[in-house]
């Protein structure tokens, strides 16, 4: 007999005529839905009702009530912009109405669309399938990811591609596993309980989901240990990374109460990987009439991405790069300045290699209009202002680079930072005796573009949120008993005092690490950063929470941690990691928080598989950077033979030099060299303000498409990314986040997600067969003909600039 599945409704109304939506695949009423998913100043109950109402009744089951019941209460902050019942302004964190008290449906139309509304708390979830699975993801994603990452191009194995994997690796332990019942301590328990179910798929998933991004520490071990060459003990390394990880954790289950239980923080991001879970289940082993099945078709895009990668990643390397401009006049700085994809700017829109054009994220998965901003900012600030401080010399920038991830020299070389820093700290006689810093242009404009970030995010905060927020602040206490709150009643919470007790634990192992070794940072330093990451992580969780937009402070963070600091570059670094670390961490936790919500998994059980997950990735990523250090030759320099050229560790450590060893006041401060970078901060702040004005005041326009933070956090991987990164990928975008949702959405809700799946994973199992069998032992096999030799013997590739200085002499001030 199978167990009767759980519901808080006290009266179910059976109405024989009504689809049923507890399982969505691809249910006609959600296209309208789909159209506004990403918007965050759309009025989704009104446009919902307004779209469907007219075939498909939706009934809230403990009064008989329709949809059309329901009313929301309308933000001041919108209530003037109103100008139709379909396209509306209302906010996303508005309280629902206290007149309607919601039972058995979220008042969330999209939320009703995509998250089952009944559950069965008996079924099975802590088992040793879901265990097993969870914790081989956690080891192989975390340590490819690692691994992956010291390289460019590179590629991220993402957690859809758990999420895809995970089911019939379930059903197949399903199948093997014996169901031996076994009697311990009272406790009764088998290897396979019974069939696989979405709720343990939910758990393996999360814990890949932690691990995909990596540890932010590992870049400051490898910057110590191949920028300051230092020698990093074992404990050090582990306990590092351990307390950067889990603190961000510990605070954002802290946060539950403002960012998980409020039906109003929706996490749009939760939401489509709840349709897909239950897509997934209603449909796997069953045959699709008149439809390629799902997991067939993500195995014919795995295989055919892993036969093509062999073109662009051995074969015939320069259509990876696909700078042919460069390829017809190779010894042509100028040309090759602006059309290089190494160190220029990357002026073009194809590249055959899907590493490349992933390299800032699968353009797959973020919507068209997201991309569409970034695009915009990719012209204006990288094809349109750095060219302009190029070939006009602003800066001395011509006898760098154009484009590079690391500083200069006034001799044109790269900045050592062994030469201005003794036993890691700043001395201000050996700098100036060697040089002051130079910074290639799109690093310089990187910076300034990071400042305008930072400010436009406050202020289209302040203007579009201001109300919600403060609203959210008082009232953070409010249960609101929708549903899926009540559902998860069936379940003991997490104390608040887990949380807390984990998070002093780790802060007292932050704390030895930092007073034991030779860090530099005072403890009241680093208190400063964790409270920096408290108060941030509640407006940034916010945000991302309504609109699905992250916010990246690290460069706000490093300017702190330099005013704060000075001369300390190892420091700074543990500062921003410890500050930007404890946020993004944070607001991650609850993302997925709100994810086991909706799919009514267990707290603590969620609690339990997310730390296990960190302490164990925490470990599996040092031991994958130590063993990387110690068997990859010249790993981390620029003319690293299989390009592990450590791409982000070597901009964390232009960081650490700039913010840290020099210091802002030396750069960037009134009078410095690249003060006027400050202007940004005022561009960033008065930009967002016209085009709210025009949003609010033609609600129906594409005004309310242009969204300034994306404009300039967007283009925030620029350098070590290039144009044609983000040109390739918006292209990509246009084809299958514009035309193909826009005119084939049916094929893009079934496969969309899953065609960047298989593309990820294809090309990861392609980058690891490469290196492996072809590239590492002995020597490996080398092609050498023109396809894997002209691009690299460019000026683009050489790294040229424009003007050179004769040996002996310097370029720039003559005092510093």
């Amino acid at each position: 007999m199978e167990p009767k599945a759980y519901t808080s409704a006290t009266d179910v109304a059976v109405f024989p005529a009504v689809r049923h939506r507890g399982i969505p695949d691809v249910p006609e009423d959600v296209d309208f839905l789909m159209e506004h998913l990403n918007d965050p100043n759309f009025d989704y109950g009104a446009g919902f009702r307004s779209s469907i109402d007219t075939s498909t009744e939706i009934y809230e089951l403990g009064h008989n009530k329709t949809a059309d019941a329901y009313s929301t209460t309308i933000s001041d902050l919108d209530s003037h912009s109103r100008r139709s019942t379909r396209y509306s302004t209302t906010s996303r964190t508005d309280t629902p109405s206290s007149s309607f008290e919601y039972d058995d449906e979220s008042p969330y139309p999209e939320v009703r669309a995509a998250v089952s509304s009944v559950d069965d708390p008996t079924m099975p979830v802590n088992t040793f399938r879901m265990w097993f699975l969870g914790l081989c993801y956690t080891i192989l994603i975390s340590g490819l990811n690692q691994f992956f990452s010291m390289r460019y191009p590179s590629v991220i194995i993402t957690g859809i591609v758990a999420q895809l994997t995970a089911l019939p690796l379930g059903k197949g332990l399903e199948r093997v596993l014996p169901t031996t019942r076994f009697h311990i301590l009272g406790y009764t328990w088998s290897l396979n309980p019974g069939p696989f179910n979405i709720k343990e798929h939910v758990v393996i998933t999360i814990m890949a989901n932690l691990v995909v991004n990596g540890a932010y520490a590992t870049d400051i071990l490898a910057t110590q240990r191949s920028f300051y060459n230092q020698s990093l003990s074992n404990s050090y390394q582990y306990f590092l990374v351990l307390s950067t990880q889990i603190i961000g954790f510990s605070l954002g289950g802290l946060l539950r109460r403002f960012l998980v239980y409020p039906c109003s923080m929706i996490w749009p991001g939760a939401l489509v990987n709840s349709a897909l879970f239950n897509t997934l289940h209603r449909t796997y082993g069953k045959s699709e009439r008149r439809h390629i099945s799902r997991g067939k078709f993500f195995a014919i895009v795995v295989a055919c991405s892993f036969i093509w990668y062999f073109v662009p990643g051995y074969l015939w390397t320069g259509l990876s790069v696909f700078n042919w401009v460069c390829w017809i006049v190779p010894t042509n700085v100028a040309v090759n300045s602006l059309f290089g994809t190494s160190t220029g700017l990357g002026m073009g829109l194809l590249t055959f290699d899907w590493s490349m054009i992933s390299y800032v994220g699968s353009p797959l998965v973020t919507p068209w209009w997201s991309e569409a901003n970034t695009a915009v900012g990719l012209v204006l600030c990288f094809w349109i202002i750095a060219p302009i401080i190029y070939f006009t010399n602003t800066w001395y920038a011509q006898y760098l680079p154009m484009s590079a991830g690391v500083t200069f020299d006034n001799t044109g070389m790269p900045y050592d930072p062994t030469q201005i820093v003794t036993n890691g700290t700043f001395d201000e006689s050996k700098y100036a005796a060697y040089s002051p810093a130079f910074m290639p242009t799109t690093l310089a404009v990187a910076y300034g573009v990071a400042f305008a970030a930072f400010a436009s995010v406050v202020v289209h905060t302040l203007l579009w949120y201001r109300r919600d927020i403060v609203r959210r602040f008082r009232t953070d206490l409010r249960d609101e008993r929708d549903v899926h709150s009540r559902l998860m009643q069936a379940y003991p919470e997490v104390p608040q005092w887990w949380y807390a007790s984990l998070g002093i634990t780790m802060l007292l192992i932050f704390i030895i690490v930092v007073e034991v070794f030779p860090t530099d940072l005072p403890i009241w330093a680093l208190c400063v950063a964790l409270l920096l990451a408290a108060l941030m992580s509640v407006p940034v969780g916010i945000l991302q929470a309504i609109t699905n937009q992250q916010i990246a402070l690290n460069v706000i963070y490093e300017l702190i941690g330099g005013y704060l600091l000075p001369g300390k570059p190892v420091a700074v670094m543990i500062f921003k990691a410890a500050a930007f670390a404890g946020t993004t961490q944070a607001v991650g936790f609850s993302g997925d928080l709100k994810l086991g919500h909706y799919m009514k998994i267990p707290p603590r059980l969620m609690f339990a598989a997310q730390v296990i997950a960190a302490f164990v990735s925490s470990l599996v990523v040092i031991s994958v950077q130590n063993w990387m250090f110690a068997n990859i030759v010249d790993i981390c320099q620029p003319d690293q033979p299989d390009r592990f050229t450590c791409p982000s560790t070597n901009v964390f450590a232009t960081s650490s030099l700039i913010w840290g060893g020099i210091g802002p006041s030396r750069i960037f401060s009134p009078g410095a060299m690249y003060s006027p970078l400050l202007w940004f901060f005022l561009i960033g702040a008065i930009l967002p303000i016209p085009f709210y004005y025009l949003a609010r005041r033609f609600p129906l326009s594409y005004w309310r498409y242009i969204n300034i933070p994306v404009l300039f956090a967007g283009i925030g991987a620029f350098p070590p990314a290039t144009g044609i990164n983000y040109s390739s990928w918006v292209l990509v975008g246009f084809i299958f986040q514009w035309f193909m949702r826009r005119y084939h959405f049916r094929w893009w809700m079934r496969y969309n997600y899953i065609l960047s799946a298989g593309l990820d994973a294809g090309v990861a199992i392609g980058i690891l067969f490469i290196f492996f069998t072809l590239q590492m032992p002995k020597g490996g096999i080398q092609l050498n003909w023109w396809g894997n030799v002209a691009w690299q013997n460019t000026a683009d590739a050489l790294g040229m600039p424009l003007r050179t200085v004769a040996q002996g002499q310097i370029f720039g001030p003559s005092s510093w």
